[in-house]
């Protein structure tokens, strides 16, 4: 619930103030229980506004609620803008759309048992337009936005890989240059020492040269051949500018690289299982270089982060799971990932070595796994999905939700229409009274008595334009005389639990009431 800025208190303050304002409008004060919703609702709605950023859906739960309190048809104009607010913040901020769907149909089943048990059935269908029209359109407008969003997100990232993947190149022809004369060097220099080492082996052996001249001739001999043995360490010099030379010793295992990262002031935790057995060349390079990039871009990114090492073997999918999880550094920010060679060249290596590389914020960190295999002679994975390939799958996943914010609500709505008309012809057939019925009904019979022989369903209320009720009337009753036909209607009034007049009315204004 805690606001990252001050930009987010006044956004959800302002929020909160439109949604009270709404309840206050609509309060009256003669109305006997408004001031009552009114000290309940704004309070509601003010931890709806509090949890609407870290639990969406339980602030549109509390919204639907208050306004199903009122009314079980859910539509009030008290709290409708407030489902719709809260509706589309929570398609803009929940990751999935499951846990949503979930909440409408809990939604709908619920007012379905709660319609039935009041009798009202059309109130149900009113709950389903409310609940079509007021939330889920909403919804289905954030989730494109947030997909939206995402898509927009994705280009900026690939625009920068771009960028990342220009200089990278021009750097790598700078080292492909450098790697061609250290090449050239390499054999050059090494082919005349070898000339001078199979001299002075000549020379060595040679019986017309004295005692001295023979070691003078091994010396040169010896010499020659560590020349050439250190050759490659000289020609280590021709790396990128700006990069020190390497201190870790070859073979250096987890253990001893955790160790020299926590004698630098790193606080790294070590948990290492013990090899089935001995790591194949490749994988075993590839697991120290995921730990030492990580154990760098922690030390870079987030300083006095504690960082945990997990290297775990599974002997039956033969494969070594390398984790490496950071958390807050000092400033409390989340390590971020370096400026995206390191992790592009450890993927590389990952992939050679026949492995997989993940790696993203985490736990309020950033966490990098690497899975490798250990067994040699594994087939390097397929590369890694590139941005362009997220950007093609974001636009995709944009155009899906677009046509799912069209779509869905014609869907429903054509499906809610149908289900209302079915409905409509079906009560209509339960509404129609036999004349036998009415003729056999007499004034003075109980209610008891009267509905036992009376259809199951009555009509809502008075068909338009039949004659007022008797004065002095209690509740009255509307039955059809005939199938979809409003009029003429039977009308039943009772009073004191008994059948106070039964009347055929019509919509003819000039045409009185005539007694059966």
């Amino acid at each position: 619930m805690r606001r990252e800025n001050t930009r987010e208190v006044l956004t959800d303050l302002a929020l909160w103030a439109v949604l009270a304002l709404c309840v206050l409008l609509r309060s009256d004060p003669d109305d006997g229980g408004s001031w009552w919703w009114v000290a309940t609702g704004v309070p509601l709605l003010g931890a709806a506004v509090l949890l609407c950023r870290t639990a969406p859906l339980v602030s549109l739960g509390i919204a639907v609620a208050l306004s199903a309190w009122q009314t079980p048809e859910l539509f009030t104009a008290s709290y409708a803008p407030a489902m719709a607010a809260f509706g589309y913040l929570s398609g803009r901020r929940t990751a999935t759309a499951r846990p949503a769907l979930l909440a409408f149909g809990a939604t709908a089943a619920a007012g379905l048992v709660l319609c039935l048990a009041l009798s009202d059935l059309w109130s149900w269908f009113a709950l389903l337009v409310t609940l079509l029209l007021v939330v889920v359109v909403p919804w289905l407008s954030g989730r494109y936005v947030r997909q939206y969003a995402q898509l927009v997100s994705t280009g900026w990232r690939l625009a920068e890989h771009m960028e990342r993947e220009r200089e990278a190149a021009a750097d790598r022809e700078r080292l492909r240059e450098r790697s061609r004369i250290a090449g050239d060097m390499h054999d050059s220099l090494g082919h005349d020492l070898s000339l001078i080492a199979v001299r002075a082996a000549a020379l060595e052996v040679d019986a017309s040269l004295g005692e001295r001249q023979r070691e003078a001739a091994g010396e040169l001999r010896r010499a020659a051949a560590d020349a050439t043995a250190r050759l490659r360490d000289i020609v280590g010099v021709l790396r990128e500018d700006g990069t020190p030379a390497p201190t870790a010793p070859y073979g250096e295992t987890v253990a001893a690289l955790a160790e020299r990262a926590r004698e630098a002031g790193l606080d790294v935790t070590l948990d290492e299982a013990p090899a089935p057995a001995p790591l194949p060349p490749m994988t075993a390079l590839a697991v120290h270089r995921v730990v030492q990039e990580s154990l760098t871009n922690a030390a870079k990114h987030a300083p006095g982060a504690a960082v945990r090492v997990s290297v775990a073997y599974a002997v039956d999918t033969r494969t070594v799971t390398v984790t490496v999880a950071s958390g807050p550094g000092d400033g409390g920010a989340a390590p971020a990932a370096s400026g995206g060679t390191g992790l592009v060249g450890l993927d590389e290596r990952v992939r050679l070595a026949g492995g997989t590389l993940a790696h993203g914020p985490g736990a309020g960190g950033f966490t990098v796994t690497a899975r490798l295999p250990l067994s040699p002679g594994v087939r390097p994975a397929a590369p890694a999905p590139t941005t362009a390939g997220e950007l093609h799958d974001a636009r995709r996943r944009v155009r899906r939700n677009l046509l799912q914010a069209v779509t869905v609500p014609l869907a429903a709505g054509l499906a809610l229409a149908l289900l209302i008309l079915g409905f409509r012809f079906w009560s209509d057939s339960r509404t129609v009274m036999d004349p036998a019925q009415y003729d056999a009904l007499r004034v003075g019979d109980t209610r008891a008595e009267v509905l036992t022989r009376l259809p199951r369903l009555s009509l809502d209320g008075p068909p338009a334009g039949v004659p007022p009720e008797p004065a002095g009337a209690g509740a009255c009753e509307y039955y059809r005389a005939e199938r979809y036909e409003a009029t003429p209607a039977y009308r039943l009034c009772f009073r004191d639990g008994r059948l106070l007049s039964k009347t055929v009315v019509t919509d003819v204004a000039n045409e009185e009431d005539r007694p059966r």
